[in-house]
């Protein structure tokens, strides 16, 4: 593992919430997370990720999450709680689950170490906590979204697609939220050769990462030929170091049905992300797979 130490009073919170098994960038992200010695990761949230692709989407997020820390030699370290089932049915009414349950637990504790709760799927749980306690959004704790279309229009985007009502309820609520919008997520590319380079001789994780990686891509004509974008690993980057890129505050803007950004100027500011430092993010990812499996 690392060769340094840090101690536990200057470590965040962090609860990571997955569509994991809905493509394959998330797994890079929860190994990063898991390996970052400045997080106590307080649970991973396995989320659905919509029905079209399958009817059991939350149950599959679960499972690679399982085979990901068996890899990862963390099965036992990491708990994992179901996220929920499906979208939520409006913006009134919640779904309870042991996410939603997790999240406003550790948004209720008595810690002076503040919360991020990472979202690299759809905002379910983290609506369905705000309506159940509405009051967590008073609390410290900050939501990163990976998710919605490019500034200032919007439109579809998978993430926003697969919740806009729980994406409006985020938006809507007091809660903080640090927005990485898809033109953002997207600055995260890698070639294979260099996924095979800097992953795949560490462990039987950096094996199946890139494994994984390929056999994804090579399923459809339409997916990339030799890259993969990691857009989920800038909310690792953004816990760890808040200005890994450039942001600007802006009231909070809802969605209509089309994804499109509705600004109204009703709601509290939320930190929109404009770029991503790629390098600081993949050079971290490297050498914490060096150093914890070499």
């Amino acid at each position: 593992m690392q060769k340094f130490k840090i101690p536990e009073e200057k470590k965040i919170r962090v609860i990571l919430d997955t569509d994991v098994k809905n493509e394959v960038d998330d797994q890079f992200a929860i190994v990063q997370a898991v390996l970052t010695e400045a997080f106590d990761i307080r649970g991973i949230i396995p989320a659905h990720f919509g029905s079209e692709k399958s009817k059991t989407s939350q149950k599959d997020s679960y499972d690679e999450a399982v085979l990901v820390l068996e890899k990862m030699n963390m099965r036992d370290k990491i708990k994992l709680y179901n996220g929920a089932e499906r979208a939520i049915e409006n913006e009134t009414t919640p779904i309870n689950s042991q996410g939603a349950e997790l999240i406003i637990n550790e948004a209720m504790k008595d810690d002076k170490r503040p919360l991020f709760i990472s979202f690299l799927g759809p905002l379910t749980d983290m609506a369905s906590a705000l309506l159940l306690k509405p009051e967590i959004a008073e609390r410290d704790i900050t939501v990163i979204w990976i998710g919605g279309r490019d500034y200032p229009i919007g439109g579809w985007e998978y993430n926003l697609n697969n919740d806009i009502a729980a994406a409006n309820v985020v938006f809507k609520s007091k809660v903080r939220l640090w927005q990485v919008p898809r033109n953002v997520y997207r600055m995260m590319p890698v070639s294979f050769a260099e996924l095979y380079d800097r992953v795949y001789p560490y462990g039987e994780i950096g094996k199946y990462l890139c494994e994984n990686v390929i056999a994804f891509n090579n399923a459809a004509p339409s997916r990339p030929a030799e890259y993969r974008i990691l857009g989920d690993s800038p909310s690792v980057g953004l816990m760890m170091y808040e200005d890994c890129g450039e942001w600007s505050e802006m009231p909070a803007p809802e969605f209509d049905k089309d994804m499109k950004y509705i600004h109204n100027d009703k709601n509290r500011p939320i930190r929109v992300y404009k770029n991503i430092n790629s390098r600081f993010i993949l050079e971290d990812l490297y050498a914490k797979l060096r150093l914890a499996y070499k």
